[in-house]
């Protein structure tokens, strides 16, 4: 993928769970124009032979999401999408959900590889808002995660420690699906 949208696109930056860590995520994808790769989101579930994983694939200029990609090969899923142009998955229109209430809402989440070490660890989140909504997943992929919220099969998605290549290409799709994307910092 790396080697694809360098020749594509000369210049532009690319960022990726595999690139350097000099400065954190957020920082790297705040200024200018950058390209965020995740090339498995999901990596758990890829080895242990569970279907729900992706690619991932986000452009970014100066901190908001312009374009965004998500492709779940096992499941023969594409989603795609920009602001301004809409979502889709494949040739198909997709749009967010507009349930009103968090009572009739069906959200995912996820946790953090080292939540063992963290205090905020997400599971008291998971305990109160699984008794305020109608349901509660854990897929282990966020970019399908925020694909299906695009979608409109998930109502919501929050997990706490991610980077900035979990969340640029499903973050797209969202807002492309007339979505809003939020941070808690």
């Amino acid at each position: 993928i790396r080697r694809r949208l360098e020749a594509c696109f000369p210049g532009c930056r690319i960022l990726g769970e595999e690139g350097g860590r000099g400065k954190s995520a957020r920082e790297e994808a705040a200024g200018g124009a950058v390209w965020i790769v995740d090339p498995l989101d999901g990596t758990v579930n890829f080895v242990q032979g569970i279907p729900l994983f992706a690619v991932s694939i986000g452009y970014v200029e100066d901190g908001e999401p312009k374009l965004g990609v998500v492709h779940a090969p096992a499941l023969g899923q594409t989603f795609w999408g920009a602001p301004g142009l809409g979502c889709f998955e494949g040739d198909r229109p997709v749009y967010a959900s507009v349930t009103p209430e968090l009572s009739d809402a069906i959200l995912a989440t996820g946790f953090a590889y080292d939540r063992n070490r963290l205090q905020d660890h997400n599971f008291d989140n998971v305990q109160r808002l699984g008794l305020q909504t109608r349901g509660l997943r854990r897929m282990g992929a966020a970019a399908l995660d925020l694909a299906y919220v695009a979608s409109g099969r998930l109502d919501g998605f929050w997990e706490l420690h991610l980077s900035a290549w979990d969340v640029a290409g499903g973050a797209a799709l969202v807002r492309a699906a007339g979505g809003t994307v939020t941070d808690q910092r």
